[in-house]
């Protein structure tokens, strides 16, 4: 019931996979402020990858009840994440690159953004009645995971989109080098 969410999952963290890319020489400084940065996001990088890790763990249980509590604190431990990474983003301030306020002032916009569609999802998870038996209860469960499902799917992609500014080019580079920004991505057990 619940393989759906795990397969939206799959990916693992979007941010985690995007901070993980190949590592190249670059500036001091800008390598100086990459390393600020990530050593203030690590706890929320793993922090996102253990919240996905516990849906992925759910998804073969099939227990609708433990579905609903660990999606519910999964989504909020998302959305808890992506706000603290955006406000480490703003403390850390622009990257020292041409575009660098941009580049920081659309990726903390999107973090943000990313963040409420997370506590959307918390909240359509905590709607699922998990207790109704029937076949109808079952199933209306069932559909309603589809659509948290779909919707993850939806906030993972544009996730993704969201850092392609701050992931690729020079910041890329210097932020891939970084150890703090490697976290294990989740993935399901096949």
């Amino acid at each position: 019931m619940n393989k759906k969410l795990a397969a939206a999952l799959s990916g693992g963290a979007v941010l985690v996979m995007a901070l993980s890319g190949c590592s190249d020489d670059g500036n001091k400084e800008l390598d100086n402020w990459a390393k600020s940065l990530c050593g203030q996001i690590k706890p929320q990088l793993e922090k996102s990858v253990k919240a996905q890790q516990a849906i992925i763990a759910t998804a073969a249980d099939g227990n609708r009840e433990e579905i609903k509590k660990v999606d519910s604190a999964s989504f909020q431990a998302s959305a808890d994440a992506y706000t603290a990474i955006a406000g480490a983003l703003e403390k850390a301030g622009p990257p020292p690159v041409d575009d660098g306020e941009k580049i920081q002032n659309d990726t903390v916009k999107e973090l943000n953004a990313a963040s409420k569609a997370y506590e959307d999802l918390k909240k359509q998870s905590d709607a699922m009645d998990a207790k109704d038996d029937s076949p109808e209860g079952v199933m209306a469960f069932s559909d309603d995971l589809k659509k948290i499902a779909d919707e993850l799917g939806k906030i993972q992609d544009e996730g993704a989109d969201a850092l392609k500014s701050l992931t690729e080019g020079e910041v890329g580079k210097a932020i891939a080098a970084q150890p703090d920004c490697k976290v294990e991505s989740a993935s399901p057990s096949s």
